[in-house]
């Protein structure tokens, strides 16, 4: 019974530290996000030569607030710092959409800030609602000031990215 005990204890302290240090490896994951590399299910060749501005995305938005398996050329300039599950990327107008990886399946790594990507999967026009601004207000670490000055939904683009990859 002694021995049974005590496996039964080693067998926790085992799991206990196990979790301890998944925890500690929380974050986005290491790279650098160098031309070439891929992530998520990647991106189509088709797919990399077709990618369309920015501009012409907001433009063709306007005719349909849903567009499936399209390709957009753009430059991230945020990445969820917390785990890399979602990024912004700025257009060529300067505004900025919300890009999430499709089924949580994916994250990025902090380098991808500054780099010029090509995004293959869906986006829509979207309203968001006041708690979830406020959430990626607080994982992008924003000032309090700024998260409690969201007070009302708010309208964007939201892409639903399957693969990335880094161009520039």
């Amino acid at each position: 019974m002694k021995k049974l005990v005590l496996l039964f204890s080693i067998a926790l302290s085992t799991l206990a530290f196990s979790q301890e240090s998944t925890a500690k490896k929380a974050g986005p994951p290491e790279g650098n996000a160098t031309v070439g590399e891929v992530y998520g299910a990647g991106v189509s060749a088709k797919a990399e030569k077709s990618a369309m501005t920015t501009k012409k995305l907001d433009a063709k938005l306007k005719k349909s607030t849903k567009l499936e398996n399209v390709a957009v050329k753009g430059k991230v300039v945020k990445v969820c710092d917390k785990k890399g599950c979602w990024l912004t990327v700025e257009t060529d107008n300067n505004e900025k959409f919300f890009v999430k990886m499709k089924d949580y399946a994916f994250f990025v790594p902090m380098a991808l800030e500054g780099k010029t990507v090509v995004l293959e999967g869906n986006v829509e026009t979207k309203v968001t609602s006041v708690d979830e601004q406020k959430h990626y207000a607080e994982d992008a670490k924003k000032p309090q000031a700024e998260i409690d000055a969201i007070t009302t939904p708010q309208e964007e683009i939201r892409f639903m990215a399957s693969g990335i990859k880094v161009v520039n």
